[in-house]
Formats: structure tokens, C-alpha cells, sequence
């Protein structure tokens, strides 16, 4: 059975568990990471040298990086249901993913640590208004690119869409001014029907 590490309130962890859910996979997971430990022992590192969740185990096969996990699962799966198979809806999917990971994050990241694990005492005004400016520029970019597709690489809903509507799903819910985004929020609720969505990420922020 496919083995997860990893704590259920992690956005990297949540990536995997939605990808899951959205392909019925059955899996063991073991809570990992802050409060919880383990990432910092010989056994974890052996897994995973980062000290970082989440890691899979497929029987002797072992990964880690949330987003590679998610390709990975999607691909696996015989149906294909989440991973294009024309070429360039698969590159366009992996785009969006790798953009998550190295702009969207990386922006809205000190928003949420400023605004969700920092005492209001200890906030600074400053981090906070340049990661909302940051952040709201990246959310900007995905409304203009959901103007003219479903989702983000195309009609359909693939694994494209799984690593930026994990992060989206935390900008709307921080206390923070939002401008109406109209394609943002059409793909936003969207995601809100999907049952693993619900199940996984729809959760209190921590």
C-alpha cells in the first residue's frame, strides 16, 4: 500500500492527499513534520534527506517534492485522469505546477506565516504588505489565464490545476483585502465542488 509522511494541514502534504482522493487511491499516512517530529531522525532522513514533508513509499519506490508526487501518481494512474496526454496540455499542466512551487509560493508563504503562526505582537507591517502585493500579482496572473480555459492547462481539470488551487484556497482565506477576480473566482469555487478538495484541503489553516 502507497505510505505518506507527512501532517494533513501541510500545503505540500495536501497536494498529494487531494491527488489521491481525486484517483481513489488507498494509502497509509503517518503524521510528519512540526509538531509531530520524525523529519529530523535516521529513519526519515533515509527517506527523505531534506528533512521536509511529504515522502511517499510505493512498496521500494521512494519520493519526495510534493509536485513530483503528484506527477508521479498521475502518470501512474492507467486512466490518465488527471495527467494529459497530448504533449503540450501536459507541459502547459507542468508549467503551472513549477510556477506554484517557484513564484506563487514563494510570494504568498510570509503571508501565511505572518498572518496565521505569528502572535499579533510579534507581526511585521512591513513583510505583510509586500507579500499581499506580491501575492495579489501572482493571483492576477492566474485570473488572466483562467479568462480563456476551464482550467489552467485547458477544459479539463488535471494535476495543473492541484498545486496553485491548494495555495489559492489559503490567499481567500486569510484576513487580507482581495479585489474581485472573476475568472480566479469561477475556477476557485470550482475547486470547492470537487469532493477531495473538500475532504483535504478545506480544513483550518494552522
Amino acid at each position: 500500500m502507497l505510505k505518506i509522511w507527512g501532517r494533513a494541514n501541510s500545503i505540500n502534504v495536501q497536494k498529494v492527499l487531494w491527488c489521491c482522493g481525486e484517483l481513489g487511491l488507498h494509502f497509509e499516512r503517518i503524521d510528519a513534520g512540526n509538531e509531530f517530529g520524525i523529519t529530523g531522525t535516521p529513519v526519515y532522513r533515509a527517506l527523505n534527506p531534506t528533512g521536509l514533508v511529504p515522502t511517499i513509499e510505493d512498496g521500494d519506490f521512494r519520493l519526495w517534492e510534493s509536485n513530483v508526487i503528484v506527477r508521479y501518481l498521475a502518470r501512474k494512474d492507467e486512466e490518465r485522469r488527471l495527467y494529459p496526454s497530448d504533449i503540450r496540455a501536459r507541459f502547459d499542466a507542468e508549467r503551472w505546477m513549477d510556477w506554484q512551487a517557484t513564484l506563487f509560493w514563494p510570494a504568498l508563504r510570509p503571508l501565511f506565516i505572518q498572518l496565521i503562526r505569528t502572535r499579533p505582537e510579534n507581526r511585521d507591517a512591513s513583510v505583510i504588505a509586500r507579500a499581499e502585493e506580491l501575492s495579489l500579482v501572482a493571483v492576477q496572473t492566474l485570473n488572466e489565464q483562467l479568462s480563456e480555459r476551464r482550467y489552467l492547462a485547458g477544459n479539463r481539470f488535471t494535476m495543473g490545476d492541484i498545486p496553485s488551487a491548494v495555495a489559492i484556497h489559503r490567499w481567500y482565506e486569510l484576513d487580507i483585502h482581495r479585489p474581485e477576480l472573476l475568472h480566479l473566482r469561477r475556477w476557485y469555487e470550482a475547486m470547492r465542488q470537487r469532493e477531495a478538495f473538500q475532504t483535504v484541503v478545506m480544513t483550518p489553516m494552522s
